[in-house]
C-alpha cells in the first residue's frame, strides 16, 4: 500500500520517474502485476478529478469556516482577504500554470479511457477562436483532458494556440477549487471572461465552450448521439462581435463512460431536474460508473471507454459590433452543418455505424 501511495504522490507532483521506480519495487506477486498497478493509478487519477470537481469547493468552504472558529482564524482571515483582492482574476485571463497542465497524473488520466485528440486542420496563431465542444456528457472528460491539460499534446498539435476551457462561473467562487481550475487555464463561461480573452489577450486564443451545457447532460447515455444546439446562438453572436472563428469539436465516446437513468419528458422527476438545474446551475443527473477496483461494482469511476475528440475545420467569422439576428442565424446554420459533417465523416472510424445520425435538439 505504501508503494501505491508513493507512486501516486509522484504522479501528482509531476515526477514520472518516481512512479516508474515505485512500480519497479513492486513484488512479483500474481495478485498485483505491474499492468494492474498502472490501471489502478489510472483509475485513481480519474477519481481524484471527479471528487475534486464534486466536493473540493464545498469541502474547502467548510474547512475555511471551521478555521475561523479556531485559534488559527488569522490564517483564514488572510486567505479571505486574498480572495477579495484576487476576485476578478478568473474573468481577466486567469492564472494558467504550465507546470500543473503537464502533471504526470494527467497522462494516467488520459490512458485510463484512453483519450485521443484528432487534428483535422491547422489553426492560425494570428486569429482567435471559439471552439464549440459536443457532447457534454456527465463530466466533460474529453474537454478537460484535451484543453485543460497537455496530456494529449494540444500545444504541439496547434502551436501558438492557447486553449481556455469555459465552465460554470459558480466554481470560481469556491476557495481553493478556483485556483485549481485556473491553473489548468480554465475560465468562467460568462460574457465578461470570454470577451476579455478574445479582445484583450492578443491573438492565438481559443475559448472552448461546451455549448449544450447542463441541459445536454440530462440526455447523455451510452448509444445517444444528440446535442443541444438548435436554440444555442449566444456563442455565435460572441464570435461575430469579436471576429473569432468558430470551430466545431465532437468527442466520440463522451456519452459512453457513465450509465444514466433517463426520465421521460413531462415526468415529475424530469421536472425536478430541470428546476434544480435552473437554481443550481448544473443538472442533478442520476448516474453510475464502476468501482475503483472492480468493473462489476457500482461507483463514481467512469467505465473504460475510448474518447476521441475531433477538432474540425474553422469557420472564418467577420467582426460585427452589433450583428443582426439574420447574420447570427446564418452563421449558426453554417456551424450546425459543419458539426454534422464532422460527425458523419468520422463516425464509422470511432465505433459508430454508417446509419447513425446526429440529433440536433
Amino acid at each position: 500500500m505504501k508503494t501505491i501511495l508513493a507512486a501516486y504522490s509522484g504522479a501528482m507532483r509531476g515526477t514520472g520517474t518516481s512512479v516508474l521506480s515505485s512500480l519497479k519495487d513492486l513484488p512479483a506477486t500474481p495478485w498485483m502485476s505491474r499492468s494492474k498497478m498502472e490501471k489502478h493509478l489510472q483509475a485513481i487519477s480519474v477519481l481524484q478529478w471527479v471528487l475534486s470537481f464534486l466536493a473540493m469547493g464545498a469541502a474547502c468552504t467548510v474547512l475555511l469556516v471551521y478555521i475561523f472558529c479556531t485559534d488559527c482564524w488569522v490564517i483564514a482571515a488572510m486567505y479571505v482577504a486574498w480572495l477579495i483582492f484576487d476576485w476578478n482574476t478568473p474573468k481577466e485571463g486567469g492564472r494558467r500554470s504550465s507546470w500543473v497542465r503537464n502533471w504526470t497524473v494527467w497522462s494516467y488520466f488520459r490512458d485510463y479511457f484512453p483519450i485521443r485528440l484528432i487534428k483535422t486542420h491547422d489553426l492560425l496563431p494570428s486569429r482567435n477562436y471559439i471552439f464549440g465542444y459536443h457532447p457534454h456528457g456527465i463530466f466533460c472528460f474529453g474537454a478537460f483532458c484535451n484543453f485543460g491539460t497537455e496530456a494529449t499534446g494540444f500545444s504541439k498539435r496547434f502551436p501558438g494556440i492557447r486553449p481556455s476551457l469555459a465552465t460554470l462561473a459558480g466554481n470560481f467562487r469556491m476557495p481553493v477549487l478556483r485556483d485549481y481550475l485556473m491553473s489548468g487555464g480554465i475560465c468562467p463561461v460568462n460574457r465578461n471572461s470570454i470577451n476579455y480573452l478574445l479582445s484583450r489577450s492578443g491573438s492565438g486564443n481559443a475559448v472552448v465552450i461546451v455549448v449544450g451545457g447542463a441541459a445536454e447532460s440530462l440526455d447523455c447515455a451510452p448509444g445517444m448521439n444528440s446535442v443541444t444546439l438548435k436554440n444555442r446562438k449566444g456563442f455565435v453572436k460572441l464570435a461575430l462581435q469579436q471576429g473569432a472563428d468558430l470551430v466545431p469539436v465532437y468527442s466520440f465516446g463522451e456519452n459512453e463512460v457513465y450509465k444514466q437513468l433517463l426520465f421521460e419528458e413531462g415526468s415529475w422527476w424530469r421536472f425536478a431536474q430541470r428546476r434544480l438545474q435552473k437554481i443550481l446551475g448544473f443538472a442533478p443527473c442520476v448516474f453510475h460508473g464502476c468501482g475503483l477496483f472492480s468493473s462489476e461494482s457500482w461507483g463514481l469511476v467512469p467505465y473504460c471507454k475510448p474518447i476521441t475528440t475531433v477538432v474540425g475545420e474553422p469557420i472564418t467569422v467577420p467582426k460585427f459590433e452589433d450583428p443582426s439576428q439574420d447574420v447570427v442565424d446564418m452563421y449558426h446554420a453554417m456551424y450546425t452543418k459543419s458539426l454534422k459533417d464532422l460527425f458523419d465523416n468520422y463516425k464509422t472510424k470511432f465505433g459508430l455505424k454508417e446509419s447513425d445520425t446526429l440529433l440536433i435538439q
